[in-house]
């Protein structure tokens, strides 16, 4: 396994050791031994998650503003492009993103701390993406930021409209969004 911080250190990109020949191929998405070990953190996850979108579909800006999720996420089918979205007022990083293609090709996978916002957009025909979460889903704190927000001017590859959720047409804008301390 290897660990690369992006832009936003905090957030890890994670590249496990794949074994393969013609029969196919075999990794550990995880490993709690080595999590710790390349990563210095000392994570419980409590909870997986497995969606299925369509082409277009947009999932996000997701967070809770209590019981704070950190995500371990990856694609088993297809590709997405994926981002995290600092929201801690105190991070000299707040209000930064960073975004990485996730595909069941190049099986890396994507930390997203707590404190983040996420989200991401099915490029491939669909996409099936697996969440490992560090706390239970809470949807009385769960909020959301407009995936095109202007303050946050994220870059979306693609052309037009994205599909989306009636939760994330009604997102908020970053500069009216609660954040974490």
């Amino acid at each position: 396994m290897k660990v690369t911080k992006t832009a936003i250190p905090e957030v890890l990109i994670v590249e496990p050791t794949v074994f393969g020949d013609e029969r196919g191929f075999f990794y550990e998405s995880y490993n709690e031994r080595k999590w710790k070990e390349l990563t210095g953190l000392d994570t419980r996850f409590v909870q997986d998650n497995h969606s299925k979108s369509s082409q277009g579909v947009l999932r996000g800006i997701h967070y809770q503003i209590e019981h704070s999720q950190g995500k371990l996420v990856r694609v088993v089918a297809g590709e997405v492009y994926d981002v995290a979205v600092d929201l801690r007022k105190s991070s000299p990083t707040f209000g930064k993103w960073v975004a990485e293609y996730l595909s069941a090709e190049n099986k890396s996978m994507l930390w997203v701390p707590e404190g983040f916002g996420h989200g991401f957009l099915v490029l491939s025909e669909t996409a099936e993406f697996l969440y490992r979460t560090t706390d239970f889903y809470a949807p009385e704190h769960e909020r959301c930021i407009v995936w095109n927000d202007p303050g946050l001017n994220i870059v979306w590859p693609g052309d037009g409209e994205p599909q989306l959720s009636e939760k994330d047409v009604r997102g908020s804008l970053f500069a009216e969004a609660e954040y974490y301390l």
